[in-house]
């Protein structure tokens, strides 16, 4: 038997140890199964390769070892530093410019370890990336969305497998229009449930993504076909696509803009994902609330290059999938957690407001940025008070540099300064011993004078941040679900 086996079956003996019927059952499991006792549903028990060390009896992926010098307050210096869920379940920030090492030496590791733990049971993670991310092999992922490739397995859900009108066009609003500020998500939310509902209501699903746009850009004339086609019983369904009818084509109308983002995602070279229909049968949709009931290993790769918006678009639409999944479940015994490589256009006022409710549901994100810049203004202050762990690279700027170290605040400090002050004699001998003094040694005659004083200072400055932190390295402060945390440490990423 592995670790892997040994951290699940440890897993299961601690439920069943307090409780007799449960603990006659965990012995005959054992002794008919063995080591592959409660094994994941996958067959899987250990992962294809590891990059990084691993402690799966506790939960733990080590990324480095704490700088043993006098930035460091002396209980951190030279110890290692791991993450585990209990400090991914207040959601982490990692800023960095390319090449810092933020997916290779920090979200790359973090997804591994989930992979891993997935394994044993106790967690579900959903990695997404580009093709070149190193977030893992195909094979370590139970289910793998390759959007735009041809040959993936698995399709990505744009209504996230619901079934209720309202919640999905919220969902999808978030992300079509949640980065524009000029459009409330709440009025972009309403026109979507105006038209994918009664089109449920006729067609028994809702519409496809070449099929929402036509409706977005149809004329009055054009939705009262749908209209017609409605049930006798749809009174409701009936009534909002009559307000939909009168208001469309108004100022504030934000039915074009829709329109056009989904256009984005209405291209040949994803002709056969989003729900299409044809040939391509095999294609299974996978949606993101599966990872809330079943420990799933989950792989979501953006398509190529040549479609960065729609890859920000649908990096918006998972985060807010997730973000609502995880918040829906109930009686959860494992940790769900979204890998966010490139977090790039993905947060919104919505998001970031929503990543503080995660905490108590037993769920995490971890969010790769390589400036704060890619972020909306207004939201630098709130996204580093609504994550609990925060990570500033080498090389950040002064400006992403300021945001941290505000976040971070300040400390007391006791600082020691010496002055040296001419001692004036007032008797003539001692004048005289003064005078010789400095005619043989050049130097005048002086008193030190030592104050002692206790001042606040930041723990780190944003000059520090942008200019002192070495490369490979990186600025981490860890908070935990129950409130313990660490301050500002450096870390050798590279230990």
């Amino acid at each position: 038997m592995n670790e892997v086996d040994a951290a699940r079956i440890d897993r299961h003996w601690r439920r069943a140890r307090g409780d007799a019927g449960r603990l006659a059952s965990f012995v005959d499991t054992v002794l008919r199964h063995g080591a592959t006792a409660w094994a994941h549903p996958s067959g899987a028990r250990d992962l294809p390769r590891r990059t990084v060390p691993h402690d799966l009896l506790l939960g733990q992926v080590r990324i480095g070892r704490c700088v043993a010098g006098e930035r460091n307050p002396a209980a951190y210096r030279g110890a290692g530093l791991a993450l585990d869920p209990a400090v991914l379940g207040t959601s982490l920030l990692a800023v960095g410019p390319s090449g810092a090492g933020k997916t290779a030496r920090l979200t790359g590791p973090v997804a591994e370890s989930l992979a891993l733990q997935a394994l044993t049971g106790d967690c579900a993670v959903v990695a997404v990336g580009s093709a070149d991310a190193p977030l893992g092999p195909d094979t370590a992922y139970d289910v793998v969305v390759r959007i735009g490739d041809p040959a993936s397995p698995y399709d990505l859900d744009p209504y996230a497998g619901l079934t209720d009108p309202d919640e999905a066009a919220a969902l999808l609003a978030e992300g079509l229009a949640g980065d524009v500020e000029t459009v409330d998500t709440r009025r972009a939310a309403t026109v979507l449930a105006q038209l994918i509902g009664p089109y449920r209501a006729v067609h028994g699903r809702f519409p496809t993504v070449p099929v929402l746009r036509e409706l977005l850009e149809a004329a009055p004339h054009t939705l009262s076909e749908l209209l017609a086609r409605l049930p006798a019983d749809a009174a409701t369904m009936r009534r909002e696509l009559e307000a939909r009818i009168r208001n469309a084509g108004g100022a504030a109308d934000p039915a074009p803009l829709l329109a056009d983002r989904l256009a984005l995602l209405d291209r040949p070279a994803f002709a056969d994902f989003f729900g299409a229909e044809g040939d391509t049968g095999r294609v299974r949709p996978f949606s993101l609330r599966s990872v809330v009931q079943h420990p799933l290993r989950v792989l979501v790769q953006l398509p190529e290059r040549g479609h960065e918006e729609a890859s920000r678009l649908l990096t918006r639409l998972v985060l807010a999938q997730f973000l609502a999944a995880a918040r829906g479940g109930t009686g959860r015994s494992h940790f769900v957690c979204l890998v966010l490589d490139d977090a790039t256009g993905a947060l919104t006022t919505g998001t970031v407001r929503s990543l503080q409710r995660l905490r108590p549901h037993h769920a995490g994100v971890v969010l790769g940025l390589r400036t704060l810049a890619d972020v909306p203004d207004s939201l630098h202050g709130p996204l580093l008070a609504a994550v609990g762990c925060r990570a500033a690279f080498s090389g950040v700027t002064t400006w992403d540099g300021r945001g941290f170290s505000e976040a971070w605040g300040t400390e007391w400090v006791e600082t020691v300064e010496v002055a040296q002050h001419a001692v004036f004699a007032n008797q003539p001998m001692t004048r005289a011993y003064h005078a010789l003094r400095k005619k043989l040694t050049g130097k005048a005659v002086t008193t030190d004078a030592v104050t002692r004083r206790t001042v606040e200072r930041e723990r780190w400055s944003a000059s520090e941040l942008a200019h002192s932190v070495p490369a490979g390295h990186a600025v981490i402060s860890l908070t935990t679900v129950t409130g313990d945390h660490t301050p500002p440490i450096l870390v050798d990423l590279r230990a």
